[in-house]
């Protein structure tokens, strides 16, 4: 009734996720993870995830936490309460963390009710500034049901057509330079549907989007969900791959992409998709073959890695 999940820290989320369902609530925390990552590395690091615009942060949606610390001191703070006043909020020293306070070993976690109605649209814009255009209008006309917006580039897309079966272009025939997806989730499926549509008219008349489509039903919705939640496994296919987990300013995050396409040149691809909501970018670097067998050598130095690296904390220190 409370919808509040009290857990041990081992927990697959993807199990913690299926056991909601079945009890008509939802974890406020999704990622492409899932069926491997557990709850304690989740609040360990902050997990942000797909829905993170429509629920927030780990921050707001954990109530409480056990931890054990490096002496073996266990600290209770276990709370089920929404508002707790009692003194100092020591849980949120932990989230984050990484450990370096002290190891999770439970949670308490504010999970919603499940709704029924969603609905999922993939939509195409020309440039990146029509993206975060979009994104505002998302905001602002759709508002209360919109539970996802991640964007991801033509490289993204051409990766996973490429290397992932069965995935077929969702606005075919040709690649658009940049695709959204937008999930709604909320109570009236028919009011929902049509809101999302207005929305999309709306967006096409004003030149925010060139193409879109709604999925008609589950099946197809699953399959627009495997197009964003597969890049990371088409780039495994693809060969070797150096990966970045990045915040940055939302006018800006895009840049990061652009300055490592011309520093890198065709040494390699530099692939950038996230979630446009918290301005969470996942750039990647994929390359023939990995060159940490360089590492011995005094010419590895120039080597990709440290190419990409250096590059990385200049751009990220520079926003």
């Amino acid at each position: 009734v409370s919808g509040i999940l009290v857990c041990e820290a081992g927990c697959v989320l993807e199990n913690l996720e299926s056991f909601l369902d079945n009890e008509g609530f939802v974890m406020p925390l999704d990622l492409g993870a899932k069926g491997s990552c557990q709850i304690g590395g989740n609040v360990s690091t902050n997990a942000g995830g797909l829905r993170l615009v429509r629920y927030g942060s780990l921050h707001g949606n954990v109530l409480g936490l056990e931890a054990v610390l490096a002496d073996g001191t266990m600290l209770d703070m276990l709370g089920t309460l929404r508002k707790d006043n009692t003194g100092y909020d020591l849980k949120h020293l932990f989230i984050g963390s990484e450990g370096s306070l002290g190891i999770v070993t439970k949670v308490s976690i504010l999970t919603p009710p499940k709704l029924s109605a969603v609905n999922v649209a993939i939509l195409a814009c020309d440039d990146y500034v029509s993206c975060q255009k979009l994104l505002l209008e998302a905001k602002r006309k759709l508002g209360e049901v919109l539970s996802a917006f991640e964007f991801l580039d033509s490289q993204s897309m051409d990766l996973v057509l490429n290397y992932l079966e069965g995935v077929r272009n969702p606005l075919p025939p040709s690649l658009h330079n940049f695709y959204a997806l937008i999930e709604t989730t909320g109570s009236d499926e028919s009011y929902d549907k049509e809101k999302l549509q207005a929305f999309l008219l709306a967006s096409m008349e004003n030149g925010l989007i060139s193409d879109a489509v709604i999925a008609q039903d589950i099946n197809q919705a699953s399959s627009f969900w495997r197009i964003r939640e597969g890049v990371p496994e088409a780039l495994m296919r693809a060969g070797a791959v150096y990966k970045y987990d990045l915040s940055l300013p939302l006018e800006r995050m895009y840049d990061l992409v652009e300055q490592m396409r011309m520093r890198l040149g065709d040494s390699a691809k530099v692939v950038g998709y996230g979630h446009m909501g918290d301005g969470n970018l996942h750039l990647n670097i994929s390359a023939s073959q990995y060159d940490d067998a360089q590492r011995s050598n005094p010419l590895y130095m120039n080597g990709l890695r440290c190419t990409v690296e250096v590059s990385v904390r200049s751009m990220v220190l520079a926003s």
